[in-house]
């Protein structure tokens, strides 16, 4: 029979779970406190919060959340970073931490209710952050509103101009 203390914490993670946007798992060994304290900070920062659970513990949550198995990834010390509303955010921090620390090793995650390994979630970190692509997305939509502007305005550019020209060579 589960204690209670393991059904507090699987209730924990299935709210973590539900809460978030993507989760990625990471191997933290060999890191120190200092640089564990420095990847949570960094984490935070970006909307994200990084936990421990025991592994068992995260497989029954998965199951009972309809999430995706991620048993290739549970195996050994995982630590879970959930996202918030920019899983892009969070994967880059975990992206740019594993190449400044080779200790810290990303195994995989999921997102959208579907499982990511390694490879995906670089993919993730690899993309524009949420603040980039809605400039590019409002950049999109006024050029051709600047384009037109442009267009009609040049004749009454061209009219300024000439009785410009005219003005300057009759006070010539």
């Amino acid at each position: 029979m589960p204690n209670a203390e393991n059904i507090e914490m699987l209730a924990s993670i299935k709210a973590d779970i539900e809460g978030a946007g993507a989760m990625w798992v990471v191997d933290y060994r060999g890191l120190t406190v200092k640089q564990i304290q420095e990847l949570r900070r960094a984490v935070r920062d970006a909307d994200a919060s990084m936990k421990v659970y025991k592994n068992t513990l995260m497989h029954l949550a998965l199951e009972e959340t309809e999430s995706p198995n991620l048993d290739e990834v549970l195996a050994g010390p995982s630590a879970f970073v959930f996202t918030g509303e920019d899983p892009v955010a969070s994967a880059k921090v975990l992206r740019d931490f594993a190449k400044a620390n080779e200790n810290l090793e990303i195994k995989g995650g999921m997102m959208d209710g579907e499982y990511l390994d390694k490879a995906k979630v670089e993919a993730v970190a690899s993309l524009p952050s949420r603040e980039e692509l809605i400039a590019k997305l409002l950049g999109t939509i006024s050029n051709p509103l600047v384009q037109i502007v442009r267009v009609l305005n040049g004749p009454m550019e061209s009219f300024a101009r000439v009785v410009k020209a005219i003005e300057d060579q009759k006070a010539a």
